[in-house]
């Protein structure tokens, strides 16, 4: 037997962000608790800014019945002469039974005492309360509050509960609410609550009073009501999924307005007025002509004949919020790009001043350029070395001014961005100024990567310092915790390395570039990049990036090249047999130094065997190859030679010379393997 189970928790107004954090695991977690109560059926969860709902179309009225197995002392220790033993009585016991009532079964091949106690299910009505608590309770939402005279903390007060099983609204208390069968209908109509006799009478009431309670209902109703806007305006309203899910979220009945704003406020960048109204109104942006217009729209939760005044309610707050910036931005115009006053600025305690930072990333800079020459210093024709080598100095130094600026102390994640613009007003390099733009590329998994190689060393400057700096002083990410996302900084740094085939040592750079820190163990940081190599060579073996980084590679684009030919090559259906020949090879040497030199004299080459593998590897090692895949396939076409040598060659003879000879040849194409990787390493 089934009924309909509704449960609403109204709730004050939910912060939308900390709320949109938990949702995905709201499902997960009643599952759960569905699940430990033996209750488990298919469910919906809706969400509006006032009311959280749990809805079963069918809900089980008791859990089913089952039972349990008790198994005790062998028959043999548990009676004796036929009479109980303190194992029979004590197994009795607990059980709650008379030892006349303990059956037998067959257990490691004795016959045991054994008990099969039958448990009926509880109704389901008798469990809920429990069940709504705990999942109430598991929720995580960062920040909680605390309210009257309640023990526990929620995300925002609990004002009402709802619990209908059926059409019986059951009676049970959550926070201190106790349960009863009604709600409210949007508050721009009433603030009087409305009952209900049933859950479908529940649903029929919303929609009457302007709530629409599914989140993908208000989402697709926001996103008609935004294409409609579009053809009759013939604008392009932006559509961020993330703005998006915080407009479902602040809304119980969204109706799309479109406001505009002065023009004169189009001279900001038009980052700072769309920073400004997706994070301080929730507004969405429009452009005409790929440009950003004087309008804007919002999601409106009133419900209302006459939206007039909300827009001009909006268009108000909007003004007073771009005249600010553009206060901001006048103030910073007049007193352009500035240093000095990083070095009052503690980048973090051990590491000195933000313009100690920018001193270090460009002396890094720097060193990339040179490393780098040939592809650097051909970026621009009009500048020669010295002249782009002093473009590049310049941009470093300059890299972190904006931090000064008033609109980066109001918007900070316009760092870089805000660099930008003022490098432009004032005249400089349009390259310095790009890269100033893109310093902080790429800034998360999704993102960009910087658009120019003058643009990705400045960048590459930045991580660097970044990584180099907070190992030297013993801040290294642990377990998840990374407060100063160097994961993300190596992986930014081997995407940009990838991106510019640059020439990129990890433990050459690290090592040449660490008379810049307190001493510190490189190895350590050179560990932590190899990690993040397996995270973002996600799909592949991760055997094979251990073989080639036990071969000794680690310059980052040879690593990244080798990766793919060996891959490339283990997905062929041939691979297996080819592999178990040089997996042998590995077996047979792996006592030997292979990273020594083994020579073979020819002299000492008896079995035609031996003398065909030794003239095949010569040829094979003595060539030029245009790629890693061309030179594996090669070393790999030797397998019948060293199969013929071992079914006719005996390695392990008497004459120590012959029998060194014989494992050099083994031990030199091993070595060649090496080169690329270490084959003992790969598992198929």
């Amino acid at each position: 037997m089934r009924k309909p189970l509704l449960i609403e928790i109204g709730v004050e107004e939910l912060p939308a962000i900390p709320f949109l954090k938990e949702f995905p695991n709201i499902k997960p977690k009643w599952n759960a608790i569905l699940e430990l109560n033996e209750l488990k059926s298919d469910f919906e969860f809706f969400y509006t800014p006032r009311r959280l709902v749990l809805w079963h179309k069918e809900f089980l009225i008791k859990q089913p019945n089952h039972f349990e197995e008790f198994f005790g002392a062998p028959e043999e220790s548990a009676f004796i002469d036929g009479e109980p033993t303190a194992a029979a009585t004590g197994f009795a016991k607990k059980c709650g039974v008379g030892v006349n009532e303990l059956g037998r079964a067959q257990k490691g091949g004795k016959s045991v005492l054994y008990y099969k106690k039958d448990i009926e299910g509880q109704e389901s009505k008798e469990l809920i309360s429990e069940m709504l608590n705990n999942f109430l309770k598991s929720l995580n939402f960062g920040k909680s509050m605390r309210w009257g005279n309640c023990a526990d903390s929620f995300i925002r007060p609990v004002r009402w509960v709802t619990v209908m099983f059926g059409s019986e609204a059951l009676q049970i208390e959550v926070f201190g609410v106790k349960s009863n069968s009604f709600t409210y209908p949007h508050r721009s109509l009433t603030s009087n609550k409305f009952t209900f006799s049933t859950p479908e009478n529940y649903f029929e009431e919303l929609k009457r009073g302007f709530i629409v309670l599914s989140q993908d209902e208000r989402r697709e109703k926001i996103l008609s009501q935004i294409e409609a806007m579009e053809a009759i305006n013939d604008v392009i309203i932006e559509r961020d999924a993330k703005l998006l899910n915080e407009v479902v979220a602040i809304t119980e009945h969204p109706t799309v307005l479109m406001g505009n704003f002065d023009e004169l406020f189009l001279k900001l960048p038009p980052e700072v007025i769309i920073t400004s109204m997706k994070e301080n109104q929730r507004y969405f942006p429009v452009f005409e002509n790929d440009k950003l217009s004087s309008h804007f729209v919002v999601a409106s939760n009133a419900v209302s004949n006459d939206y007039i005044l909300i827009i001009k309610g909006n268009e108000k707050v909007l003004h007073a919020r771009l005249s600010d910036a553009l206060f901001f931005y006048e103030n910073d115009l007049k007193k352009g790009l500035q240093t000095e006053g990083l070095k009052s600025i503690v980048y973090i305690e051990g590491l000195g001043s933000l313009y100690d930072k920018t001193c270090r990333e460009e002396r890094i800079g720097a060193y990339l350029a040179n490393a780098n020459k040939k592809a650097f210093f051909a970026l621009r024709e009009d500048l020669g070395e010295d002249e782009l080598g002093a473009l590049l100095s310049r941009t470093l130094i300059l890299a972190k001014a904006d931090l000064l600026s008033e609109m980066v102390g109001e918007f900070p994640e316009l760092q870089g961005i805000i660099g930008y613009y003022y490098a432009l007003e004032a005249k400089e390099d349009k390259m310095l100024a790009l890269a100033l733009k893109e310093q902080y590329l790429p800034n998360s998994e999704e993102s960009a990567l910087p658009t120019t190689l003058f643009s990705a060393v400045v960048s590459l400057s930045n991580k660097i310092d970044s990584l180099m700096s907070l190992f030297s002083i013993g801040k290294i990410p642990t377990g998840t915790k990374d407060p100063f996302a160097l994961r993300r900084a190596v992986n930014g740094v081997i995407k940009i390395v990838l991106k510019y085939n640059l020439k990129f040592n990890i433990r050459t750079v690290f090592g040449e570039l660490g008379a810049l820190y307190a001493p510190f163990d490189i190895l350590q940081l050179e560990s932590f990049f190899i990690e993040r190599l397996y995270q973002l060579f996600d799909k592949v073996n991760p055997s094979i990036i251990t073989a080639v980084i036990e071969g000794g590679e680690r310059d980052i684009v040879k690593i990244a090249k080798k990766i793919d030919a060996l891959k490339n090559i283990s997905q062929e259906e041939s691979f297996k047999e080819v592999f178990s020949t040089f997996k042998r090879v590995a077996n047979i040497i792996k006592d030997i130094n292979c990273d020594t030199e083994h020579t073979v004299y020819e002299v000492l080459l008896q079995d035609d065997a031996e003398k065909a593998l030794f003239e095949a590897y010569v040829k094979t090692a003595g060539r030029e190859y245009a790629s890693f895949d061309e030179q594996l396939r090669a070393l790999f076409a030797l397998k019948p030679f060293i199969d013929a040598f071992f079914d006719n060659v005996m390695v392990n003879v008497e004459d120590q010379k012959i029998k060194q000879n014989r494992l050099n040849i083994i031990a030199s194409i091993y070595k060649a393997f090496k080169s690329i990787a270490d084959i003992k390493e790969i598992s198929v």
